[in-house]
């Protein structure tokens, strides 16, 4: 009897090690929306899930694009997405002023790569050339949205700003002469540049308003911090990660880029080294925010300024692991 119930013993046991292991906690899914797909800087959440790092975390992230920050923003706030990111930090300011629930997770861009052009024989070969001239952007309350409006108020311009959507949709307008001048980011238009068929005017970092500030940023709405705060808290962790591992050593990362992105590795190695040093990518301060809050004001973003307080309501960042 002894013998047969340590056979029992043992092959129960021998079954329960078969057995797949049961994960320490269910991972949760977290509805994403991202403006502009393919560009590096919003490509975080991708290069981060294809590594397997968000699953580390616990996170699985099912990802939607947009053609801007406006769209972005308007996900989030109608509760169609758990988070959004490269939201527009002016936008973002003038929606919480007006009461809409939405909050800041992190900075996503500080300065930015963002760059305007016309075509080569277009005449227009500065900001200066754009006065009469259609001057894009992507989508209202976007952040190039506000570059283009901080443009005409530094530069003096008479150009009228126009939503064109994203860098693919804005250049085919372009070359097709319905907007005078283009936005994009690397490595859009890159290939059109090299063939001598446009030319950049401009450059974001032109505008005071862009350099060494924050322009966008990651958001949420108050719902989603009050239900599921410690996944909010996880996916900023694995955010941190995900960037970390985007200027880090492994060889796949930029592999990964380059096909998501429809480019070479050599372009994806030209736009991360060139165009995106790793601070503009720091999520865990919105740089200049003193000289932001009022400029949203002259900008006609906001009545007037946000006070400390409402600052404090607004910015929610989960503080980085020590």
């Amino acid at each position: 009897m002894k013998q047969a119930r340590t056979l029992g013993f043992l092959a129960a046991t021998a079954i329960l090690l078969a057995l797949p292991a049961a994960p320490s906690r269910a991972d949760e899914t977290l509805k994403l929306a991202i403006g502009q797909r393919g560009n590096w800087d919003t490509a975080i959440t991708e290069l981060g899930q294809r590594a397997g790092i968000f699953k580390k975390h616990g996170i699985v992230l099912d990802m939607l694009y947009t053609s801007g920050g406006g769209e972005t923003q308007q996900a989030v706030i109608s509760g169609s997405v758990d988070v959004g990111t490269a939201a527009g930090v002016m936008g973002v300011l003038s929606a919480f002023s007006k009461g809409a629930p939405v909050r800041i997770l992190g900075a996503q861009a500080t300065g930015a790569a963002d760059f305007w052009y016309a075509r080569t024989n277009s005449g227009i070969n500065s900001l200066k050339d754009t006065d009469g001239k259609t001057i894009a952007y992507s989508t209202n309350g976007s952040s190039t949205h506000s570059i283009v409006l901080a443009f005409i108020k530094d530069f003096s311009l008479k150009a009228k700003p126009t939503a064109t959507g994203s860098p693919s949709s804005t250049l085919t307008q372009v070359m097709s002469g319905q907007i005078d001048v283009g936005w994009s980011s690397p490595p859009f238009g890159f290939k059109q540049m090299d063939e001598g068929a446009i030319k950049i005017i401009a450059r974001a970092n032109d505008a005071p308003l862009v350099r060494g500030q924050t322009i966008r940023l990651v958001i949420t709405n108050p719902d989603t911090i009050a239900k599921r705060k410690d996944a909010l808290v996880r996916f900023m962790d694995a955010y941190r990660e995900a960037i970390d591992y985007m200027y880090g050593d492994s060889p796949q990362v930029l592999k990964d880029y380059a096909e998501f992105a429809g480019v070479s590795e050599a372009v994806a190695k030209r736009v991360r080294d060139e165009f995106f040093v790793k601070s503009l990518l720091d999520p865990d301060e919105i740089k200049g925010i003193d000289q932001i809050v009022p400029e949203a004001v002259t900008l006609k973003y906001t009545a007037a300024p946000l006070t400390k307080e409402q600052l404090n309501e607004l910015i929610q960042i989960p503080p980085r692991k020590k």
